[in-house]
């Protein structure tokens, strides 16, 4: 029996996580044990700090790891050193996970939910953004100080070695060689020297997949043609903090931000796996929360952590065969579709496996 940690979370957090455990409990029952992880700020109020030892002691010693969301205003003035999002980099430094893997895939049924022109959407969007997840700005050097003239100033180091590079660079080719084989780089080389790095590294490891071709993008370039011609996209690799900006671009193109998952990875399978949506306390306990971003990061679960590829499957068919018989939350909801509550939706996905 494998055994997954459950970080439940914050605001809808543990709404999500509860509907992504029944259907795993489903589609594979009597195949995992769960244990549920404090983190965020639920672990600050009872604890005082984001990520308690024992909760990081027990997502290293699970399979996987699966994460509602963390955070909300009501931990915006707590001090900076043990806000909910240091839980988050604290647990994936702990994991040693350095690659986010996040899909950008429209469903056929919500094109009309995409705020592109209806041209674009029916080429269709299908791309997979890879995001190292452990370097840059994020976990550079942080400073605050006063100039010398009493001016308050403060600095963000973003800083890359090679081998960061390399290893999030052969991910994005390998996940290629199993999709259309085009990986764009995304890197601001005309104005950083980290960037720079990271081109002349990213072009280096495309020596080793002949097939595969590789563009390069300025980061502003790249945010423009996500809107302008993303069906012409396949692997985005890039570093920290792009990948967070443009992953979210992605998420509203395809309709909305609640459908997305990710897996962050490892030099192993132990993965960790969240929407990319956060805890959104407004609209907590009121049942109407998507739970189809954090059912498909159990589907990613499956697949990338414990090889149940036809289970993955029949996750994601029976998502596909909901949104084609017209079911909606709030957030995915138009004109001539049926609005349902969070907890229905779960419902109706797990009657179709």
């Amino acid at each position: 029996m494998k055994k997954i940690a459950v970080i439940p979370g914050d605001g809808i957090g543990p709404e999500v996580i509860g509907a992504t455990l029944d259907v795993l409990k489903k589609v594979a029952p009597g195949a995992f044990e769960f244990e549920e992880v404090a983190m965020g700020g639920n672990a600050i109020d009872k604890y005082g700090e984001p990520l308690p030892a024992e909760s990081l002691k027990i997502c290293q010693n699970a399979d996987a790891t699966l994460l509602g969301a963390v955070g909300g205003p009501k931990w915006d003035n707590v001090p900076p050193e043990i806000r909910p999002e240091r839980g988050l980099l604290g647990v994936r430094k702990g994991l040693k996970v350095f690659a986010n893997i996040r899909p950008a895939k429209i469903f056929a049924p919500l094109a009309s939910a995409c705020p592109l022109r209806k041209d674009i959407a029916e080429k269709g969007i299908d791309f997979i953004i890879v995001r190292e997840l452990t370097g840059g700005i994020y976990f550079g050097k942080h400073e605050a100080f006063t100039t010398p003239d009493g001016e308050k100033a403060a600095r963000d180091v973003m800083e890359y070695t090679e081998h960061e590079i390399r290893r999030i660079a052969h991910v994005g080719f390998k996940m290629a060689m199993n999709r259309r084989k085009i990986v764009t780089s995304v890197d601001k080389a005309n104005i950083l020297t980290s960037s720079r790095l990271w081109r002349e590294v990213v072009e280096d490891v495309a020596k080793e997949y002949p097939e595969v071709k590789l563009n390069h993008l300025y980061v502003d370039n790249a945010s423009m043609q996500l809107i302008r011609v993303p069906n012409e996209f396949d692997v985005i690799v890039t570093e920290n903090t792009f990948g967070d900006i443009l992953s979210d671009e992605a998420s509203q193109i395809v309709g909305s931000i609640g459908m997305i998952p990710s897996a962050s990875l490892g030099d192993n399978n132990r993965g960790l796996y969240e929407p990319i949506h956060g805890s959104a306390p407004d609209i907590a306990g009121q049942d109407k929360a998507n739970p189809i971003g954090t059912i498909l990061c159990g589907a990613m679960m499956l697949r990338y952590s414990f090889g149940m590829m036809s289970e993955a499957d029949r996750i994601e068919k029976a998502v596909d065969d909901v949104l084609k018989a017209g079911l909606r939350t709030p957030d995915i909801f138009t004109e001539g579709t049926t609005l349902i509550t969070g907890s229905k939706m779960r419902d109706e996905i797990i009657s179709r496996l």
